[in-house]
């Protein structure tokens, strides 16, 4: 028995039980580790004529036996010297694969999935025995190495003919914790291959059975070699001769859709960092979008091999609505190869992600505006999220994807196409807000801006106003809310109606007082058919209060001004009512109060008294 060359058992221990957090993966690395072999084969058959190999015949094969509970992985690939199982298996963190890429660093075409050495040894979280049999290319000899991870391993002569590896693990026995069991099953092993290597390039195989029934009713099986493994991935594959069914049947496949995307982007990218890729836009939100449950990322592959099965660090929070896959040969793994390092290789696939899917999108809007506004309908909020949960530090890479239902186009419309169309006298860009187009458009504060033709930009969306609030100007035109005292046309008559206010000033500090909610009450001359209306002063809106309060424990207040219109009959009757009945007039001012936060949507707080007064003045 030899004990291990540089590490002890408690080093052994951690890495079992720490570095590696899913025990799945120990089929992965054995794999890549297989693959790795035989390309290392393969590549010295193209510069050495004494090696004769076809790439047809170069394969990875997988068998169980229930009785013994073993599970065996075989390749025909270079294999190993007693010299090189001691250094490669009893060295932890010694990669034979890497030194063979360090060797041949300025060669191309070289593809080594392994990195440090230390897959191998995920062995030990499922197996109480690891035997390693290997004969190498170069020589008749064969070796077989055995451990159990405690106590070291042995080294002894083997009668192996072909050459190649052949790793078989004995399980461990089931506990009331772990199920070892299910890895000697067909159907487990053919879900970790299609998870974490099926796109390894050579065919990955198993001795499968098959199980159907006679003429007679009777049960029969059949046992064939099947390939586990698709070799070639989508995204490696010519994107001008992939048919949309081919994307829409993996996407499906593959991220568990019932329903094809709306877009694909395909990506392969040379340069500074290598790496391929398929991004998609679901057709559909999923069920958890907006939940805690729900998880951004992208399936993340290095020389197709799953690495990550979502991988956030790729997509920023505002297109966390994309799925897709992406697969490079230069990132830096960790030790374990479960999750990435830090990398600058990272950050730039991420970069040029976001502007694939920001590109991609303002093609699709400027080119394509049917199959646009579907997406935004489904994700367009996920845009508005993204300006708003940054204080507008994205504003500039959004503001332009955003869509608004526009009062005079009767259309969604961008924020370009209504400054495009713009009045020359106008200073500003004109929103309104309310639970659905139909409401918004009967506003008492749209009336006017209507009733002179200006472009009005309805919002539905909780977070539109808030949205529009980070992003504040757009081409040096400010956004304004109709209902803001700040919201100006550019004909409005303001010094008679200043004088209007400042003559009936005593009255409207009497109704003021009687209300309490409202900052102030003013006749105004923007209102046309409608009797009042409520505005605010300051930032929090009307429509703002009800999406905070309905957020907040703490009851958050508009700074609310009632507007009485100057022209409606209404505005007469108060002026009688102030000089013959005091009374009466603190009525009406609860009354038109109530009735103004009705039409925008807000509660009221003493329905029974304000149904009271109706009730008094109807009767009367």
């Amino acid at each position: 028995m030899k004990q291990f060359k540089t590490e002890t058992k408690k080093l052994l221990d951690l890495m079992v039980n720490s570095i590696y957090t899913n025990k799945d993966i120990f089929l992965r690395e054995l794999i890549s580790n297989a693959s790795d072999a035989i390309d290392k084969l393969y590549y010295r058959s193209l510069t050495d004529k004494n090696i004769k190999v076809k790439h047809k015949d170069l394969e990875i094969f997988i068998s169980t036996d229930k009785e013994k509970r073993t599970l065996t992985i075989s390749d025909n690939g270079c294999g190993m010297t007693k010299e090189e199982l001691e250094d490669n298996l009893g060295t932890i963190c010694k990669s034979g694969s890497e030194l063979f890429k360090e060797e041949n660093e300025k060669k191309k075409n070289i593809d080594i999935i392994g990195q440090f050495g230390v897959g191998f040894y995920s062995a030990f979280m499922v197996s109480d025995e690891v035997k390693v049999e290997s004969k190498t290319i170069d020589s008749d000899e064969a070796y077989t190495w055995i451990s159990n991870g405690m106590n070291g391993y042995t080294i002894e002569k083997s009668n192996k003919k072909e050459n190649g590896t052949t790793i078989t693990l004995k399980l461990k026995e089931d506990s009331e914790e772990e199920n070892y069991s299910h890895y000697l099953e067909e159907y487990e092993i053919k879900h970790l291959i299609k998870k974490y290597s099926d796109y390894i390039t050579y065919p990955i195989k198993m001795l499968c059975t098959h199980t159907h029934y006679n003429d007679k009713k009777e049960k029969e099986e059949h046992s064939e070699i099947e390939v586990l493994n698709s070799l070639i991935p989508i995204w490696k594959k010519n994107k001008n001769k992939i048919k949309e069914e081919e994307y829409d049947n993996f996407y499906m496949e593959k991220f568990s859709d019932y329903t094809k995307p709306d877009d694909i982007i395909h990506i392969n990218a040379e340069g500074v960092v290598t790496y391929d890729g398929i991004l998609f836009i679901p057709g559909s939100n999923p069920y958890t979008y907006y939940t805690k449950e729900f998880e951004k990322g992208l399936q993340l592959y290095s020389n197709g091999v799953l690495i990550m099965d979502k991988c956030s660090d790729l997509l920023p929070d505002y297109f966390s609505f994309v799925k897709g896959v992406i697969d490079s040969p230069d990132l830096k793994l960790n030790i374990s190869r479960e999750t990435l390092q830090q990398s600058k290789v990272l950050r730039l696939i991420a970069k040029n992600v976001e502007n694939k899917i920001k590109k991609e999108l303002e093609n699709l809007k400027d080119n394509n505006r049917s199959k646009y506004e579907k997406i935004y309908n489904n994700f367009g909020v996920q845009l508005k999220y993204g300006i708003y949960n940054n204080f507008g530090l994205d504003k500039d890479k959004l503001q332009d994807l955003l869509l608004f239902y526009s009062s005079t186009e009767k259309k969604m419309v961008t924020l370009k196409e209504y400054v495009s169309r713009m009045k020359e006298d106008q200073e500003q860009i004109y929103y309104a807000t309310g639970e659905s187009i139909d409401k918004i458009d009967m506003l008492p504060q749209v009336e006017m801006f209507k009733e002179k033709n200006y472009e009005v930009l309805y919002l539905t969306d909780v977070v539109d106003e808030f949205t529009m609030q980070s992003i504040v100007e757009y081409e040096n035109k400010k956004i304004i809310n109709v209902s803001s005292n700040e919201a100006k046309i550019s004909d409005e008559n303001k010094e008679e109606i200043e004088k209007i206010n400042t003559d009936n000033k005593e009255m409207l500090d009497l109704m003021k007082n009687e209300i309490e909610q409202v900052s102030d009450v003013k006749f105004t001359n923007r209102l046309k058919n409608h009797p009042v209306c409520l505005t605010n002063e300051g930032a929090i809106s009307t429509g703002m209060e009800k999406t905070l309060n309905a957020l907040s424990k703490e009851k958050i207040n508009a700074k609310l001004v009632l507007e009485i219109n100057e022209n409606h009959p209404i505005a007469k009757k108060l002026q009688e009512l102030y000089k013959e009945d005091k009374d009466k007039l603190k009525q009406y001012s609860k009354v038109l109060y109530a009735q103004a936060r009705l039409i925008e949507g807000l509660t009221i707080e003493n329905p029974t008294e304000i149904s009271s007064i109706i009730c008094n003045i109807i009767a009367k």
